[in-house]
């Protein structure tokens, strides 16, 4: 059995409903509260204005600010710099993974005086301390696991652009507060790529070099229940059932990825991210498939610990039973190609990606824990499939 280290988890309170017990949750911390939510959808909806409005009613020092798209390190800052005069006691972040990122960010920048770009990994000098003020994340969709995890993404898109993690053991919020039903308003749409990023997540923690027996047990569960439900959510995004499994899941990709790490899809989704304003989930589910059918031809010259994961993975889409390894391979494959072409996962020359664009690409893609090293002519294969 190999030997492991555990990154903490958040307390995680998880159910339907579960959201009615948030003004409870932070009148535990004090009365002064940020609320971060997304750009508008969530406060528009019968649940996001109730909940918004008891928080209101309940809490006399109340903000409320809204982060639009994925965080950047302007937004972050001004923010920052906006409340760190006010007396706060808790953070609330309430939407997808960038406004939960955001509110990560925020939680642990309060304190400091320089920008939040000082801080980034492989970009600023300074190396965070973990002070932050206390964190509550409430996810509303199915996908990034930010809830479970110690980093906030911070990008900056263009020439020079970057996609990194402001990191740190303490930066996991304090409380998961996970309540399926604040997906129910998901456009199809986002249902699509945030599933396929929480899909990406656990099979990519799943093969990854690093992975341990331990969490393979997280990533193993969350594969089974993305396999029954994702297509179910997309088809019926008002079905709780399929919903609340899916919220489970991207919650188990989270603490997946925090201690197994990602693979060459993620590797993408940072240098693609850095270069163009394309969704996070839009860039793992266009890439996954391609990438899983290159790391698996590559890996069933000498099989494997990898190898006999996919295999796995793949059973969890078929009902034949006892048929070859090279079947249930095959049968992965064309599941993950089926999802993203019934889901209608854009290809990358919707976002202005040509094919001069792949050196720049490929040269900032990392294939961090992928299960087999990508050489550039493999990369430049995977972006070419799904151009």
């Amino acid at each position: 059995m190999k030997s492991f280290q555990f990154t903490p988890t958040p307390t995680i309170i998880f159910g339907i409903g579960k959201r009615k017990e948030l003004p409870r949750l932070i009148g535990n911390y004090g009365s002064h509260t940020l609320i971060i939510t997304g750009g508008g959808s969530f406060r528009k909806s019968a649940i996001g204005s109730e909940l918004l409005d008891e928080i209101k009613i309940n809490f006399e020092y109340s903000n409320f600010e809204a982060v639009a798209g994925e965080p950047t390190s302007e937004i972050i800052d001004k923010i920052v710099d906006k409340y760190r005069q006010i007396p706060l006691d808790v953070i609330v972040a309430i939407g997808g993974g960038s406004v939960l990122d955001a509110g990560k960010a925020i939680s642990a920048m309060i304190f400091k005086n320089e920008s939040i770009v000082e801080y980034l990994e492989g970009v600023g000098s300074r190396k965070p301390d973990g002070s932050k003020l206390p964190f509550i994340a409430l996810p509303t969709t199915s996908g990034t696991g930010s809830e479970t995890t110690k980093n906030a993404v911070i990008s900056k898109v263009g020439i020079n652009g970057f996609k990194k993690s402001l990191r740190h053991d303490n930066y996991i919020p304090n409380i998961a507060l996970v309540d399926p039903e604040l997906t129910i308003t998901c456009s199809p749409e986002i249902t699509a790529s945030s599933g396929m990023d929480a899909f990406t997540q656990l099979l990519e923690a799943y093969v990854s070099s690093k992975s341990t027996d331990f969490i393979d047990l997280f990533a193993y569960q969350g594969l089974q229940l993305v396999a029954k439900n994702i297509k179910k959510t997309f088809d019926d995004g008002e079905g709780i059932h399929a919903r609340a499994s899916m919220s489970y899941a991207a919650m188990l990709s989270g603490i997946a990825l925090a201690n197994s790490g990602l693979g060459t899809v993620h590797g993408f989704a940072s240098s693609i991210g850095a270069l163009y304003p394309i969704p996070h989930g839009v860039v793992c589910g266009t890439l996954m498939a391609e990438c899983v059918a290159l790391n698996v031809e590559k890996l069933e010259k000498t099989k494997g610990e990898a190898y006999a994961k996919y295999v796995n993975a793949g059973k969890l889409f078929t009902n034949k039973n006892e048929q070859s390894d090279d079947y249930y391979c095959k049968v992965l494959i064309d599941s993950l190609r089926g999802l993203t072409e019934e889901m209608k996962l854009p290809k990358l020359s919707a976002y202005g990606i040509k094919r001069e664009d792949f050196d720049a690409i490929v040269l900032e893609t990392d294939n961090k824990n992928n299960p087999v090293e990508l050489s550039k002519a493999d990369m430049m294969h995977i972006l070419e499939e799904r151009l």
